[in-house]
């Protein structure tokens, strides 16, 4: 398997990277401290075409893939600004939308992907349901022409900047009785949608909320796809994107962390005249902690490549192994960054104990780690459900 990028992959990485850089986890931290949202590198990436890179070239975007995106997502945290909005609305709704949407949803929302001036949240997360998606309580009912969704939703990132939200809820199948999922986009200002914001200890420009839907009323174009039987694929079109642009996130995130600590460790002079980074106990902590963020770099592009390429259920399973693989080697990087910092390591300055929540994070969401483990042992061991 070729594992190099191509010239304009790599060409692309050159130019987020450089972008990234520019504005740097200095300005992401005091955007997120501050109660503000990262507007400015947002509005740049789009405008250059980096948020558009997988919408077709047809409603304006760069007619690449998942890889591509996962190039923006890992390089723009590189630099020290982890873009969660990137998972959410290029990789989840965009994907969901261009894979399952109707012609005329596409040509309403893809060009907005595509550029940068649409911001779509994704809800799917419910207070009692957790991973089960068949639990949700979310319920979409039929009123004439129009739907009506009522139910709750939790973790719901970015809706304070998104202009739609794409719900999954459930309808109820005339023949049976039984609910089945779908998936509608509901405008951010709908009538009878409320939200509250979450308290979180993590640094992020991002916020959490938890949603209240009462009788939200949509028109039947707010379905997407032709009909309820797309509600499914809809919703697994967009895991795999998910999965793997979180992991290039968290990727990136402790490529950060690694960089700073190696610059420091380098640099800093305690016993007699040899740098920190040359006595063992520093530095193979880190060069371990460098090998685990690289093994999960290569299982992350191999996800997406497989993704790309249509092969939808071997993409699953790398995308789940890659999630699992970057969240727990961004966690040991930004600790092992810290701590090889000292005190330092605590102090905002330094830049790396700014990304512990957000890290542990990775480990539970989007989906946690003890389910990807569930996951690997039923579809690749074979073994019997355990839950």
């Amino acid at each position: 398997m070729n594992v190099d990028l191509t010239d304009e992959q790599e060409q692309l990485r050159d130019a987020v990277r450089a972008l990234g850089r520019r504005y740097g986890h200095d300005y992401f931290v005091t955007k997120a401290k501050s109660g503000e949202h990262t507007t400015e590198l947002w509005a740049e990436a789009g405008r250059l075409g980096y948020l558009g890179v997988n919408v077709p070239t047809e409603y304006g975007g760069g007619g690449c893939g998942i890889t591509e995106l996962a190039i923006v997502c890992e390089e723009l945290a590189a630099a020290g600004c982890p873009l969660l909005l990137l998972v959410v609305s290029p990789a989840i709704a965009a994907t969901v939308i261009h894979r399952h949407g109707t012609e005329a949803q596409r040509k309403r929302f893809l060009p907005g992907f595509a550029d940068g001036s649409l911001k779509v949240a994704f809800a799917i997360t419910e207070p009692e349901a957790g991973s089960n998606f068949h639990r949700l309580g979310t319920v979409a009912r039929r009123d004439g022409d129009d739907w009506l969704l009522s139910g709750r939703k939790c973790f719901i990132s970015g809706v304070d900047e998104a202009r739609y939200v794409l719900v999954v809820a459930r309808t109820e199948e005339a023949a049976t009785g039984r609910l089945r999922p779908a998936l509608f986009v509901v405008p951010a200002d709908a009538p009878g949608l409320t939200r509250s914001k979450l308290d979180m200890e993590i640094v992020s420009p991002e916020n959490q909320f938890l949603l209240y839907l009462d009788d939200v009323r949509l028109p039947a174009d707010a379905l997407v796809g032709e009909s309820v039987d797309a509600g499914l694929p809809a919703l697994f079109a967009g895991l795999n994107p998910e999965r793997i642009t979180v992991a290039a996130m968290g990727a990136g995130t402790g490529r950060y962390a690694i960089e700073r600590a190696s610059t420091y460790t380098a640099s800093r002079k305690v016993w007699g005249g040899r740098s920190i980074g040359s006595h063992q106990g520093v530095a193979h902590p880190l060069a371990h902690a460098a090998v685990q963020v690289e093994l999960a770099r290569l299982m992350i592009y191999r996800a997406a490549t497989l993704y790309d390429a249509g092969r939808d259920l071997e993409a699953g399973v790398a995308a789940n192994m890659a999630k699992y693989a970057a969240g727990e080697a961004a966690a040991l990087a930004v600790d092992t960054a810290v701590q090889v910092h000292g005190g330092a390591g605590m102090t905002t300055e330094y830049g790396v104990a700014t990304l512990l929540g957000a890290v542990r994070a990775g480990r539970i969401a989007p989906v946690s780690r003890e389910m990807i483990l569930n996951f690997v042992a039923q579809h690749v061991l074979h073994q019997e459900k355990s839950y």
